[in-house]
């Protein structure tokens, strides 16, 4: 039975070119930790920089290999030949889950061999080969399986689970961020039971997770914390079978919810008009539906405590807690959160293709209706900034609140927030540009996208941490944080003048060619079989 489906995903040509942009990405980024380690030289220092590294690597590399694949599948209505045939709903999700698991597999694996240059010299112990490849392959794994059973649940159940995610989140922020070092002294108020209770579990947390796993095995070697390892290993292949277990008894009834349940409006208050803009309607309208609000909670929380605490400064008080604060100071401070916000902002501009249509079927539909209108390429457009601009604005806020925050402080100037102000709208423009380039064409961004959000931004800290920090602000997230720990200065000024020359260029290119590519790539994909 899984026969099929392995070769059906080595024939797509679509998914074969995400495979291989995957690859590249991975090695890209496993290249420049190599670098980082290679500066550094030093066992202990390539175990810190690798773990974390190709931890978010393996997560980020699941959501797009694992977890983008299955959302999408039930999109399509050519689904139901599946659905109705003798083989069971549940079996069909799990042999493209496999199929999706084998895909992140290999591309986890391909980064073994520079792994292995790094064992050669010294510079990693060869125990430390299996806790730089497993815990990043299952978390990647359950990251995706993750998203996918968050998409398939009713819409009900996905309220209330917002609801409850609201709620951890104040706890987190109470107790994790504020409370952090304060925890002792809130709980000697509390009977001693529930002291110990709360103790042991906040202890469980921050040593049973694969983050402060790979670091106890670097630190200490894989032979003392294994008992840890394969605890922490066997739980998270424990929620990762658990969620493929609802994910695939959800099949059936994500689609018939997709596909044949009616539309009803339950809200009490009157619906946005329509305007003279149907199309940007239609696709913010489209984006809302999965909004990223638990992300943006959690950001704009921590956000605005990190903005009191840099307000206060001395007079904050001495009751709450500071480490976390004072952490993120060492590491950046608000010029590495507001990049990092910034990016987060741009992440649905860079990223577009998705916003229209999640395959190439649905797109032949979708533009067999669009091209027959009076639309140009500036509606296109309008529409791909409205909806993009809809799920980042929250993110571009928060980091305009820590510019203010650190500018009233007396930690930056008003010249540098504004510096970094104008460096990241730049690089929301010169971001949607492309993604928009990309859409217009019809290629699947998901390289491009994996280029502006990870590889631009490490290559950024690489420069900053090396000898070449002068052309840390030639790259665009590079200038925006250059303008807040430094300032704008007449090198920096190169950075956001190539940033903005690149994005007119690339935004006239785009609206020119916007509709005959449409029209073009409509002509080529009508009709051609999917399957051979």
């Amino acid at each position: 039975m899984l026969t099929p489906f392995f070769i059906q995903a080595a024939r797509s040509p679509g998914r074969q070119q995400t495979f291989r942009r995957a690859v590249v990405a991975h090695l890209g980024v496993l290249g420049g930790g190599l670098w980082a380690v290679s500066a550094a030289g030093a066992s202990y220092e390539a175990a810190t920089l690798l773990g974390p590294l190709l931890l978010v690597a393996g997560i980020v590399e699941g959501a797009v290999l694992l977890g983008w694949r299955l959302t999408q599948l039930p999109r399509s209505q050519a689904l139901e030949f599946l659905l109705v045939s003798p083989l069971h709903p549940r079996r069909v999700f799990l042999a493209e889950a496999l199929v999706g698991l084998a895909r992140l597999a290999l591309v986890t694996l391909a980064g073994l061999p520079v792994l292995a240059v790094l064992v050669a010299p010294g510079l990693l112990r060869p125990s430390m080969l299996l806790p730089l490849l497993v815990p990043p392959l299952t978390w990647g794994a359950i990251t995706g399986l993750g998203l996918v059973v968050w998409a398939y649940e009713p819409a009900q159940v996905r309220r209330w689970g917002e609801r409850v995610l609201l709620v951890l989140i104040v706890v987190y922020l109470g107790a994790g961020v504020l409370g952090a070092e304060r925890l002792v002294a809130w709980g000697s108020r509390l009977p001693s039971g529930l002291t110990a209770f709360l103790a042991g579990r906040v202890d469980a947390f921050f040593d049973y997770n694969p983050f402060a796993v790979v670091r106890d095995c670097h630190r200490h070697g894989l032979e003392a914390t294994w008992p840890v390892a394969a605890g922490v290993e066997l739980w998270s292949l424990a929620v990762l079978a658990l969620l493929a277990v609802r994910a695939s008894s959800r099949l059936l009834g994500h689609f018939h919810d997709r596909h044949y349940l009616p539309a009803v409006d339950r809200s009490a208050g009157a619906r946005r008009r329509v305007d003279d803009r149907p199309l940007a309607w239609w696709a913010v309208k489209r984006v809302s539906q999965y909004s990223g609000r638990i992300n943006l909670w959690l950001a704009g929380g921590f956000g605005v405590l990190y903005a009191l605490y840099t307000v206060a400064g001395p007079l904050w008080p001495d009751w709450l807690g500071k480490g976390v604060f004072v952490l993120c100071d060492g590491v950046g401070g608000i010029p590495a959160v507001t990049t990092g916000l910034v990016l987060l902002a741009a992440v649905p501009a860079a990223f577009q293709y998705g916003l229209w249509d999640s395959s190439a079927q649905d797109r032949c539909r979708r533009l067999e209706l669009l091209l027959l209108t009076r639309l140009d390429a500036h509606d296109y457009w309008e529409a791909a900034a409205a909806a993009a601009w809809r799920r980042g604005r929250g993110y571009f806020f928060v980091a305009l609140l820590l510019w203010g925050a650190a500018v009233v402080a007396g930690r930056a100037s008003a010249l540098q927030a504004a510096g970094a102000l104008a460096a990241g709208m730049l690089l929301w423009c010169l971001y949607f540009a492309l993604g928009f380039r990309a859409f217009s064409r019809g290629v699947q961004a998901n390289g491009l996208g994996l280029l502006l959000t990870l590889a631009l931004p490490l290559a950024a800290y690489l420069s900053e941490r090396s000898d070449l920090g002068l052309l840390t602000p030639l790259l665009p997230p590079g200038s925006v944080y250059a303008a807040a720990a430094r300032g704008p200065g007449p090198l920096w000024c190169l950075g956001p003048i190539i940033t903005s020359a690149a994005a007119l260029a690339i935004g006239r290119v785009a609206l020119a060619r916007c509709e005959p590519e449409l029209r073009r790539w409509y002509e080529k994909h009508h009709g051609r079989k999917l399957m051979t």
